[in-house]
């Protein structure tokens, strides 16, 4: 599946290290896989848990967007 990154996410991603960028990646190459739930709030939304950081993306048939990646507690505010 091809992944579409939103501005911020591509941000947040800068801001990392190299480390935690690679792992943030890594976990969303793997989608559908991992920890992955379904949201109430966004329409066809999902979240993925990569430790503390939340990956909030939506699904369509062949691509993956992703719509924001923060820290846990930043996130859903």
């Amino acid at each position: 599946m091809e992944s579409t990154y939103s501005k911020q996410a591509e941000a947040f991603l800068e801001k990392q290290t190299d480390k935690q960028s690679a792992r943030i990646k890594r976990a969303i190459s793997t989608l559908p896989a991992g920890d992955v739930k379904k949201l109430r709030s966004i329409k066809d939304g999902y979240r993925l848990r990569v430790g503390k950081i939340r990956v909030l993306f939506v699904k369509n048939r062949d691509e993956i967007h992703i719509v924001q990646i923060d820290n846990r507690g930043d996130i859903y505010k």
